[in-house]
């Protein structure tokens, strides 16, 4: 072959490299400019402060019915035979703080809902009576006021029943009611805050509840990076965030049981956690309906707030958001020998949620559907410690 052949050939090699490195960049350019368009066009549409905007949320039929979509919380509502004051709130906090409603007179409410800790202990499982462990992680009460029942199984059906239920319990506080409303009567110092929550000085089972749950219901999330951005404020947003919140509504599908401002739908849902026939064990919802469908349900928790009430499901077998999510993201492959028990001569069978299912999220869906939970969260409000009386 001539030099000027060879010439030839390495003139055309060089024309073709260059036409395809010319395609290829055209290409990759051509993507980045439809990628920034279409994030643009999300931006401008969840920031609109117009929900009806957004784009349409994936949901599967059994969740359809009962949809409310996400947004801000809604205000508190107080029940009509328990209305709320700012004498009753203080009167509540007080003793939310008072170890002395507990045996020992060492366990407080606030021992297992620390507000430094998301109202939670971020324990697995919590200390109780004489060191005892409890059989469930401690929930956060952060926006309680919107849950419709409480506990992991929904035993208690407001506030002012529960309050009393960690009170009763061997395992956390250890004491009946009626003793620990009359320790409390016997403090003089208190007297003055039963007058004025309720117009006199008595102090009972009922009063200590209602008194409890209002402060309860009065422990809330402020405005978070969420809320802001939903509201008009654009920039608040990484592009990961934003996209995580459209993961969030659509091919992630959490839509299905956390949607509403409380971001859950209040129900009970099976995700295949129970361990049926295995150590840790748990019947979970069942125990309180005793219907076997119920058998390894558990309440759906709201999800403000939730970078800092790890760990998390009602084990506290996970302790980060990554966890979570690829659990969820692989469908949580129950295994077989974990989904069956017999509980007082009844066969029970977990029946895993359908909506429960393989997602197949990538690294950086992952990645960005935490980054976007992570905006759920607020400020942290400082709480002062109330001083008990004497």
């Amino acid at each position: 072959m001539t030099m000027k052949n060879v010439l030839s050939w390495i003139l055309v090699l060089f024309l073709v490299v260059s036409l395809l490195n010319n395609c290829l960049s055209n290409k990759v350019q051509k993507e980045v400019n439809q990628r920034n368009a279409f994030m643009n066009t999300l931006r401008k549409l969840y920031s609109s402060g117009d929900s009806s905007k957004w784009p349409k949320p994936i949901l599967d039929p059994e969740s359809a019915s009962s949809f409310v979509e996400i947004g801000h919380l809604p205000n508190v509502q107080f029940p009509d035979d328990n209305p709320y004051s700012e004498e009753k709130e203080l009167l509540g906090k007080t003793l939310f703080f008072d170890p002395r409603l507990s045996k020992s007179n060492q366990i407080a409410c606030a021992s297992c809902h620390d507000p430094e800790l998301g109202w939670s202990d971020n324990r697995t499982f919590s200390f109780g009576h004489d060191r005892q462990l409890g059989i469930r992680n401690a929930m956060s009460i952060l926006n309680v006021a919107h849950a419709k029942s409480l506990f992991w199984d929904g035993r208690a059906e407001s506030l002012e029943q529960q309050s009393q239920m960690p009170i009763q319990d061997e395992r956390e506080m250890s004491e009946h009611i009626d003793i620990a409303a009359g320790k409390i009567s016997k403090i003089k110092g208190y007297e003055i805050l039963f007058e004025k929550a309720f117009g006199d000085k008595t102090a009972t089972k009922d009063r200590i509840s209602k008194a409890i749950a209002t402060f309860e219901r009065m422990i809330k999330s402020r405005s978070s990076k969420f809320d802001q951005f939903i509201d008009g404020k654009s920039e608040v947003y990484t592009n990961d965030e934003l996209m995580g919140l459209h993961l969030f509504r659509t091919k992630a599908q959490c839509m299905n049981c956390h949607n509403s401002g409380y971001f859950s739908n209040s129900g009970f849902e099976n995700v295949g956690t129970s361990l049926l026939g295995e150590k840790g064990e748990d019947l979970g919802r069942y125990l309180v309906t005793k219907k076997p469908e119920d058998a390894g349900k558990f309440r759906v928790p709201g999800l403000r707030e939730i970078s800092r009430t790890f760990p998390y499901f009602h084990n506290g077998s996970m302790k980060t958001l990554t966890e979570v999510i690829d659990f969820y993201s692989k469908g949580n492959p129950e295994y077989s020998q974990k989904r069956s028990t017999v509980h007082e001569g009844i066969t029970l069978k977990s029946e895993k949620s359908g909506m429960v299912r393989m997602l197949e999220l990538s690294d950086e869906e992952i990645a960005q559907l935490e980054a976007f939970l992570k905006t759920l969260t607020s400020k942290t409000e400082n709480v002062s410690m109330p001083e008990l009386p004497r």
